[in-house]
């Protein structure tokens, strides 16, 4: 095993009880295939999460959020799941599972799991079932197949908007997909059943890849087989779930033509028949009421890729807590584009009460250091950003590695497996690299903790080892210690209550490019953006990212958490 340690004892504690924890958490997202490696064979895994555990307890967070680890055939890794209730073998067993859980609570960690009920794999035994059981079936009516239309090449048929000028979408027999809907993926949304059947003409649906079908939650059936999903984690003591593409699930009655044929990232904004339905809320009020008979209550995280305003809608009282501030998460270095958006996530919160829940990234999403300018440049600005982030009204994830500063890494063409490269040539495997436990590159930088280390399921660049764990440590002015530094802060300011539950923010840009959020009339966040030094409104200034110039103005691309006078 590596010799990477957390920087001093990390106690067992029980979890804090509190009923809304959720309001001031710092939650870590670990992707468990490139955390560590307990086994050796180059994917990290349970028994590798278990062992660095107290590294992440150290860091101050509030918890985790693991990316899926049930059995998968990993064509999405991990987003095609086959068994809900399971663990994949790839990653461990149930037994290490509930191990895992056990030491989490015990350093004080809660453990929020991914749930994909927009699709599942097209090797979950109920859509093998739909398959066998053949069109019209009750089976069938489980997710979204539809027998295509019988048109001519001319588009006669109903094919949909544009279909009849798009050469693949026709077969030897003339019929079509039911519909012009895009797959996210790239690539239309809709694939045989049976190809080259003539009794079987149904497509079924798809927004992502072929291997990842969409269920139809139209069918109560469904609903009824998700509640038992949720009820198995939460019995087991996982404290919250984040439900992916949370803002699908239902589609449009009719499943009528998209006014857009937009694809690959944007598919489900540019098209309004296959998410933000409004059948939707219901299905979260129901899992709210769920999540609340058990005590403590069982957070729900939305990803809800939609702008603000209804985004927020989500959160309402009676729904999910939480739901990710897109319109956040992807901004470049602009302070008037993150002082727009900040003002627009503030209005979002006060018609609906819940506050924004903040990231920059996720394993979704390029690096920040790459996104803000790659390079020392990216370095500084990311770490700026971090800061600023830890300082925002409501909750905050950050992805592992962030607190690294690590780059997004430019995995070559032959070693790409990120499936929205081969259908729409998007690649998301830069942001999925194997964490740098240690310098030297033995035992893949430190991510394979024992025995021969195999090959890395991602390539890992040469020199990953300058962002080590164990380099930055000891080093008080790395992006590590940093971010230790500022989630230790911002947990004094929630106790000192300098930081409350009804914080809101106040956003501006001044002179110079001086972004400015006020969270309370005490505590302000202020961020350089502009390329001159530029004077801090008047206070203490409790951390900076970068130190501040002699005559206490803030350096450009500095962050800094001023408390008012």
């Amino acid at each position: 095993m590596s010799p990477v340690s957390p920087v001093g004892p990390v106690e067992e504690t029980a979890l804090a009880s509190a009923p809304d924890w959720w309001q001031s958490a710092v939650i870590y997202e670990v992707y468990p295939r490139s955390f560590a490696d307990g086994d050796g064979d180059g994917v990290g895994d349970l028994a590798g999460l278990i062992a660095r555990l107290p590294y992440i307890a150290a860091l101050g967070v509030d918890g985790i959020w693991m990316t899926p680890f049930q059995p998968s055939p990993q064509v999405d890794q991990g987003y095609d799941v086959t068994d809900y209730c399971g663990v994949d073998p790839l990653f461990g067993t149930m037994g290490q599972f509930e191990s895992l859980l056990s030491k989490a609570h015990g350093l004080g960690l809660r453990v929020l799991l991914d749930v994909v009920p927009n699709h599942c794999s097209s090797e979950h035994p109920l859509f093998q079932a739909a398959l066998a059981a053949g069109p019209g079936s009750p089976e069938r009516d489980m997710f979204h197949f539809v027998p295509g239309p019988v048109g001519m090449p001319d588009g006669s048929g109903g094919a949909g908007a544009g279909a009849a000028d798009s050469p693949d979408v026709w077969t030897a027999g003339g019929d079509v997909p039911p519909n012009n809907w895009q797959s996210v993926f790239g690539g239309r949304a809709w694939s045989r059943a049976n190809p080259g059947s003539a009794t079987d003409t149904d497509w079924y649906l798809h927004l992502f890849s072929a291997g990842q079908p969409d269920w139809n939650w139209r069918n109560p059936a469904v609903g009824d087989y998700f509640d038992g999903v949720l009820r198995f984690w939460f019995d087991k003591g996982v404290d919250g779930l984040r439900i992916d593409v949370a803002h699908a699930l239902f589609k449009a009655d009719g499943l009528p033509d998209s006014p857009s044929t937009g694809g690959v990232v944007d598919g489900l904004r540019s098209n309004p028949q296959v998410s933000d339905q409004e059948d939707v809320h219901e299905v979260y009020r129901r899992w709210r009421t769920l999540a609340e008979k058990y005590e403590p209550h069982r957070l729900l995280v939305g990803e809800v890729n939609l702008e603000p305003a209804r985004a927020a809608r989500y959160t309402r009282p009676d729904e999910m807590q939480q739901a990710f501030a897109f319109a956040f998460v992807k901004l470049g270095w602009d302070a008037e584009a993150w002082a727009a958006v900040g003002n627009e996530l503030e209005a979002a919160r006060q018609l609906h009460g819940a506050a924004p829940t903040w990231a920059l990234e996720n394993h979704d999403i390029v690096r920040s250091v790459s996104r803000f300018g790659g390079g020392e440049l990216g370095s500084v600005r990311a770490r700026a950003a971090l800061v600023a982030l830890l300082g925002l009204p409501g909750a905050a994830y950050l992805y592992q590695g962030q607190e690294l500063g690590l780059p997004e890494v430019d995995i070559p063409v032959e070693a790409r497996v990120d499936p929205m490269w081969a259908r729409g040539g998007v690649c998301r495997d830069g942001a999925r690299v194997p964490l740098p436990w240690t310098e030297d590159a033995a035992q893949n930088y430190g991510f394979t903790l024992a025995g021969t280390a195999g090959e890395p399921w991602l390539p890992l660049p040469t020199g990953w080892g300058s962002h080590a764990i164990e380099l930055q440590q000891p080093d008080r002015q790395s992006a590590l210690n940093l971010a230790r530094t500022a989630i230790e802060l911002r947990r004094q300011l929630w106790k000192t209550e300098v930081f409350t539950a009804d914080d809101g923010g106040s956003w501006r840009v001044e002179a110079g490019d001086l972004l400015i959020c006020e969270r309370n009339e005490h505590f302000l966040v202020a961020v350089a953006m502009g390329t001159e030094p530029v004077k801090l409104p008047a206070g203490t200034v409790l951390l900076s990212a970068a130190p501040l110039a002699e005559d206490g103005w803030l350096q450009p691309n500095n962050a800094a958490w001023v408390l008012r006078d």
